[in-house]
C-alpha cells in the first residue's frame, strides 16, 4: 500500500487531500445530478391477447385459411410494423413533439425500438409441432404513461383487425377463384357439347342418337327381320296344305286369308328392311369422324370430371368463407387490455444522482491515494520506525524558512521531505542486504 498501511494512516491521508476529495466530491455530485435530470423516464403498458380455436372443427368444416397461426403473426406484425404504419401511429398521438429535431426515419426507428410483440407456442399434441399459438402479448415503452397504453392498445387493436382482414380475404379470394373456375368450366363445357351437335348435325349422327343406339337397333331389326320370314314360311306352308277337295268356296275363302296374311307379313318385312338399310347407311362414316367424335366425347367426360371436382371445392370454400362471416372460425379475443402503468420501468433521478455521490466519493478517494502512491513521504516517527527499522529521538515539525509560508515554502518542505524519505528507504536497504 506504499505509505498507507494502517487505518491511522489513511485517516491522515483523508485529512491532508480534504480540500481535493472535496472538491472531486462536488464535482462529481452535480455532474450525477446533471446526468439524473437528463434522463427520461420510461413506462411499459402490455395488452395480451389469446388465439380461440374454431367453435366448429375443421373435421366437420374445414377452414380455407393455409399456414399455422405462427406465420400469420409473423405476416401480421411486418405489416403492423411498417413504415406507414408507424408513422399513423406517431401522428395520431403526437409522439415525438418534444424532439422537432427527429427525422421521420429517426422517429420510426425510435418507435419501432419501443414496441414489442411477442407470442407464446400453443401445447403440442404428440410429438408433432403445428406451429399454434395461444397467446400473443404486445408491450409498448414510452416516455408518458398514457403514450404507453394508448400505443400498446392501438398496435393490439391493428393486430386483431389484421388477423380477421386477413382471414376473410383469403377465404373470400378462395370462394371467388373456385367461382371463377366453375364459370369457366361451365362455358367451356358448353361451348364443347354445341360443337358437338354441330358435328352430328354436318354428319348426320345427331337424329338418330349415337352409334351404338343404332347398331342396337340394327340387331333388333335383324332379329325381328328373322322372326317375320319364319311367318312367312310357315304361312306358306299352310297354303300347301289346303283341302282340294272340299268345297270350292270354302278353299277360295282360306286361300284369301292365307294371301292376306302374306301380304300383311311381307309389308311388314319391307318396312323393317327399309328401316334397317337406312339405318346401316347411316352407319357407313370415316374413321376420321367416329375418332373425332370419340375425341369430342372424352373431352366431355374430363371437363365434366373438373367440374364435379371445382363444384365440391367451392362448396367447401362457402362454408370457410360462412365461417368466417360468422366468426365462428379461429379468432383473436383480449385477455388483458393495456392499462396506464402506475410507475416507471426506469431508476428513478434520485436514486442515479445518489449512486453517482457515492461514485464520486470513490473516486475522490482513489485520486487522492493515487497521489500519495506518486508521492510517497515519511510524515511521522510511526512511519520513519516501520520504513527503517529506527525510532528517532525527536520529531520536528516543519518550519516555514522563507518568512511567506506560501505556496513555494510548502513546496520546498515536500520536496526535503521527500528526499528524507529516499535516504531512509536506501538505508534500510543497505541494512537488509
Amino acid at each position: 500500500m506504499g505509505p498507507i498501511y494502517t487505518l491511522a494512516d489513511f485517516l491522515d491521508m483523508l485529512r491532508r487531500r480534504a480540500g481535493l476529495i472535496l472538491f472531486v466530491f462536488l464535482l462529481g455530485c452535480v455532474a450525477s445530478v446533471f446526468f439524473a435530470l437528463s434522463q427520461q423516464h420510461v413506462y411499459s403498458s402490455s395488452e395480451v391477447i389469446q388465439i380461440e380455436q374454431p367453435i366448429v372443427k375443421d373435421d366437420l368444416a374445414p377452414s380455407t385459411v393455409d399456414g399455422s397461426s405462427a406465420r400469420r403473426l409473423q405476416l401480421i406484425e411486418q405489416q403492423v410494423m411498417a413504415r406507414n404504419s408507424l408513422l399513423e401511429i406517431i401522428d395520431k398521438f403526437g409522439l415525438y413533439k418534444n424532439m422537432p429535431g427527429l427525422m421521420q426515419i429517426e422517429k420510426v426507428g425510435r418507435l419501432r425500438g419501443a414496441i414489442s410483440i411477442t407470442g407464446m407456442a400453443a401445447v403440442r399434441e404428440g410429438f408433432a409441432d403445428d406451429g399454434a399459438i395461444s397467446v400473443i402479448t404486445i408491450t409498448a415503452n414510452m416516455d408518458s404513461p398514457e403514450n404507453a397504453q394508448a400505443v400498446a392498445h392501438e398496435i393490439a387493436d391493428r393486430t386483431r383487425l389484421l388477423a380477421a382482414e386477413q382471414r376473410e380475404v383469403s377465404t373470400r379470394e378462395t370462394l371467388d377463384f373456385f367461382e371463377q373456375q366453375e364459370d369457366k368450366l361451365i362455358v367451356e363445357l358448353a361451348a364443347l357439347e354445341a360443337e358437338l351437335t354441330a358435328f352430328r348435325k354436318a354428319n348426320d349422327l345427331s337424329i338418330e342418337g349415337s352409334l351404338e343406339f343404332r347398331r342396337d337397333e340394327i340387331g333388333n331389326l335383324n332379329a325381328s327381320l328373322l322372326e317375320l320370314d319364319r311367318e312367312i314360311i310357315s304361312t306358306q306352308l299352310a297354303r300347301t296344305r289346303i283341302d282340294r277337295t272340299a268345297r270350292a268356296e270354302t278353299v277360295a275363302r282360306q286361300e284369301r286369308e292365307i294371301e292376306a296374311q302374306l301380304s300383311s307379313l311381307t309389308t311388314q318385312r319391307r318396312l323393317l328392311d327399309q328401316r334397317r338399310t337406312a339405318l346401316s347407311k347411316s352407319l357407313e362414316t370415316s374413321p376420321e369422324v367416329e375418332l373425332e367424335l370419340a375425341q369430342y366425347t372424352r373431352r366431355i367426360s374430363q371437363i365434366q370430371g373438373q367440374l364435379d371436382v371445382v363444384s365440391t371445392r367451392r362448396s367447401e370454400a362457402e362454408v370457410g368463407f360462412s365461417l368466417e362471416a360468422g366468426a365462428r372460425s379461429e379468432r383473436m379475443i383480449t385477455l388483458e387490455e393495456a392499462q396506464v402503468p402506475e410507475a416507471a420501468i426506469t431508476r428513478s433521478r434520485k436514486t442515479l444522482a445518489m449512486v453517482g455521490a457515492v461514485a464520486s466519493v470513490m473516486v475522490a478517494v482513489g485520486i487522492a491515494f493515487l497521489l500519495e502512491l506518486l508521492n510517497p513521504v515519511v510524515r511521522s516517527a510511526r512511519q520513519m520506525e516501520r520504513e527503517t527499522g529506527l525510532r528517532p529521538v525527536v520529531s520536528i515539525p516543519m518550519v516555514d524558512t522563507d518568512g511567506r509560508g506560501g505556496l513555494k515554502g510548502r513546496w520546498q518542505s515536500r520536496r526535503e521531505a521527500g528526499q528524507r524519505g529516499r535516504a531512509a528507504r536506501q538505508a534500510r536497504k543497505l541494512r537488509q542486504g
